[in-house]
């Protein structure tokens, strides 16, 4: 059966978009905060109609993940920032592995997801009382899955409560992007052996943007 890259693309970028709003939170204290609102409320809609309907219905939504997705996939250099990205993105992809292939844990972070939904009915998705939630998420049903993610950045901003929510709610956006992922046929063969051609569907993606 023919791949549907279109899809496919779509969900690297929001792994990668992930990825990036981490970076920037890790070094800076904040982050595109539009782009972070797709990431999060993405975990929220569990029954989305399309695979971009899973970020809002809009490929504009997905603008800093393609951009993303198109360093990691041509980064020569390996090194700082971009081997950052790159590093970020390939362990999300090997904690869902992990999640997929633990038993009753995809239930368990179902569950979980479903009870922020109770809390969306009196608190905004970008309130400390969401975040907390969503990185408990991720520190209870994640984290233990290991190996675990190590996010370089400012010492002194990462000691923020409020940051290491936002790191990890949105490492948990990540973990959904890389559920999606693999729902819609992507693997890290791709990776490899279909770069040229992620990068082209990236382009033409952003063209639309």
């Amino acid at each position: 059966m023919a791949k549907n890259y279109y899809d496919i693309t779509l969900a690297l970028a929001g792994i990668c978009q992930s990825a990036r709003l981490v970076q920037e939170l890790a070094h800076q204290g904040h982050c595109d905060t539009d782009a972070l609102h797709v990431s999060l409320q993405s975990v929220i809609d569990q029954n989305p109609d399309s695979t971009l309907g899973v970020f809002g219905g809009r490929e504009a939504n997905l603008k800093l993940g393609l951009e993303t997705l198109i360093g990691v996939l041509n980064a020569g250099n390996r090194q700082g920032l971009n081997a950052e990205l790159t590093r970020y993105t390939l362990s999300l992809m090997v904690l869902e592995r992990k999640l997929a292939g633990a038993k009753g844990a995809m239930d368990t972070l179902g569950n979980s997801i479903n009870g922020l939904h109770r809390q969306l009915d009196h608190f905004d998705l970008e309130s400390d009382t969401l975040l907390s939630a969503m990185a408990g998420i991720y520190v209870d049903v994640i984290s233990p899955l290991g190996p675990r993610i190590q996010v370089t950045g400012s010492p002194a901003v990462l000691q923020s409560p409020q940051v290491q929510a936002k790191v990890r709610a949105t490492l948990l956006a990540g973990i959904r992007a890389a559920v999606l992922w693999h729902q819609v046929g992507g693997g890290r063969l791709q990776l490899m052996f279909s770069r040229s051609r992620l990068t082209t569907q990236a382009k033409n993606i952003l063209a639309h943007c």
